[in-house]
């Protein structure tokens, strides 16, 4: 498999959007409407500190996420680098594609001159934090979202 990574384009917001909703939380959260995909899209590839990252394999997307950087006052004002919607197509998960999309995240958050990359991730998600776990990520914090 020669999976190549790069910034998605609008073209591949169909497949993107598959990958989002190809899950028990995705299913209940996510649209068959592009409108807001679209919406999104445009001002994420607006946004210098967006990076809405795919890995490609012989035409089909394959993988995704989306880093953002952050810049802080914390640690003596490092850069950080987020790490959201990380996803590998059904039938390719576990074959070392999202290894790779992550490795792919941390050199581009490196190149971009973070100190640190952070993620969240769903509790029910185990095989998420296991996949996380072996690729030396720590679980550090307690996370707390609000619906606004």
């Amino acid at each position: 498999m020669a999976v190549t990574f790069r910034l998605a384009r609008a073209a591949d917001l169909p497949a993107l959007v598959a990958m989002l909703s190809d899950d028990v939380l995705g299913r209940a959260r996510e649209s068959a409407d592009m409108a807001p995909y679209e919406a999104a899209f445009a001002e994420i590839a607006a946004d210098p500190r967006q990076q809405l990252i795919v890995g490609e394999d012989g035409g089909r997307i394959v993988a995704t996420c989306q880093l953002t950087l952050l810049p802080g006052l914390s640690r003596k004002g490092a850069r950080r680098a987020l790490v959201e919607a990380v996803r590998v197509v059904a039938d390719l998960r576990s074959s070392g594609i999202g290894a790779a999309l992550m490795a792919e995240a941390e050199a581009r958050a490196r190149a971009a001159g973070a100190v640190m990359i952070q993620l969240t991730t769903d509790r029910s998600r185990t095989r998420a934090h296991a996949f996380y776990d072996r690729l030396g990520y720590e679980q550090s914090h307690l996370g707390y979202k609000k619906a606004l």
